[in-house]
């Protein structure tokens, strides 16, 4: 209950935005030591089974699961790959992804949201149609 009001909260909080950052490894490490003190347990090795018991994502799934939450709730906002081009391909209706050569546009929430959204498989993508069924899926 102390794990979930006052870490699990504060990591969540905007983790579209912070968790691009150079500090998500130490983050990373500090979240994985505080759910090693909350479980009382002494392994070193890997915080798996610990995740598991309280049913809590690592960080970098729960990142991947707010990115592409976001971009199926703000699908308007995105181009797919008809709208660029009249061709029938088989990724005519998926997300248009544009080029980019910078690191910084790359590090973009809209750019890796649709990196991410572009490799999900056939029948998640769907299922994105319907949000709690899209939830439960991921």
């Amino acid at each position: 209950m102390i794990y979930f009001s006052l870490v699990h909260s504060f990591i969540l909080y905007d983790i579209i935005f912070w968790a691009a950052s150079s500090y998500i490894e130490v983050v990373f490490k500090i979240h994985k030591r505080i759910i090693i003190v909350n479980m009382n347990s002494d392994t070193k090795n890997s915080c798996c089974e610990l995740f598991n018991k309280l049913y809590i994502l690592p960080l970098h799934s729960q990142y991947t699961v707010f990115i592409l939450l976001l971009v199926d709730n703000k699908r308007g906002l995105f181009k797919t790959n008809f709208d660029v081009h009249n061709f029938s391909t088989m990724s005519n209706y998926d997300l248009h992804r544009p080029t980019a050569k910078l690191t910084i546009f790359q590090k973009r929430v809209c750019f890796s949201g649709i990196n991410i959204y572009y490799h999900l498989p056939f029948t998640l993508k769907q299922l994105s149609y319907d949000i709690t069924k899209f939830k439960s899926a991921l």
